[in-house]
């Protein structure tokens, strides 16, 4: 399945450059994607179709990396992190973009960033959250503060562990310990009453076998105009799955 994609970059108010990848009719529907930790736009939205199912679907795809990741930025200054830095940028994107009539969604940290993203001020039409759960969202320290011990141990991992592979797919990715680590520490808590407070037409999708599954299950309950929907896979393998792109494409387009 062929896709057309369209490189693009601006500069975040901190003069932090953000790249993002375009793909779909420049005349669609704008759609923005949010990638996961350690991953990037490619890696999650483009390199097992789920971009070019959503393209056909006729929107226009808008994917950012988010800072640390893939073609944007990676200060390892820890200046550059400020507390909630990654849903300022995406609301930064949206600024730029000049968008008003769009829809947001995201994976793992990327549906996390979505939610935060709303609660501080974004106006989508209808979002979606992939893969990510209610407590890791109203309490992320359990969540970040395993993934900072991992980075600070990477070598110490034995080999086939949850953080041997975690490390693994940071450095495939060349995401610099450092700057993780301060990303990491940027994450905020979203009190439940402000995740509730999202009226809005909500997508809660999860792999079924995704650690995150119940937790996910848990998320769509407290928003209170969510659809809950499985798909095939983990953590991991529900990225590559194809149902990942058709059921974001019937959300979007329904």
């Amino acid at each position: 399945m062929s896709l057309q994609t369209r490189d693009r970059d601006f500069e975040a108010p901190d003069g932090a450059r953000i790249a993002w990848t375009e793909a779909g009719p420049e005349d669609g529907r704008p759609l923005v994607l949010l990638h996961g930790l350690f991953s990037n736009a490619h890696i999650n939205w483009v390199k097992f179709g789920t971009a070019a199912r959503i393209a056909e679907a006729g929107l226009r795809l808008i994917m950012p990396d988010f800072r640390a990741h893939g073609k944007s930025a990676g200060p390892t200054d820890a200046a550059s992190y400020p507390p909630d830095v990654l849903a300022g940028d995406v609301l930064a994107l949206i600024d730029h973009l000049g968008l008003t009539d769009y829809d947001l969604g995201g994976y793992s940290l990327g549906g996390r960033q979505t939610l935060r993203a709303v609660i501080r001020g974004a106006t989508p039409r209808r979002i979606a959250v992939i893969g990510m759960g209610l407590g890791a969202v109203v309490k992320v320290a359990p969540s970040t503060n395993w993934f900072i011990d991992t980075v600070r141990n990477a070598d110490a991992h034995a080999r086939g562990s949850d953080a041997y592979f975690a490390i693994q797919f940071m450095r495939t990715n060349a995401i610099d310990p450092q700057a993780a680590i301060h990303l990491l520490n940027a994450q905020v808590d979203s009190a439940r009453a402000d995740i509730a407070a999202i009226t809005l037409p909500a997508l809660v999708l999860c792999g079924a076998e995704d650690h995150y599954n119940a937790e996910a299950h848990a998320l769509s309950e407290v928003l209170p105009n969510a659809t809950w929907q499985e798909i095939p896979g983990t953590h991991m393998s529900s990225v590559t799955r194809p149902e990942l792109g058709s059921s974001l494409a019937a959300f979007f387009t329904a």
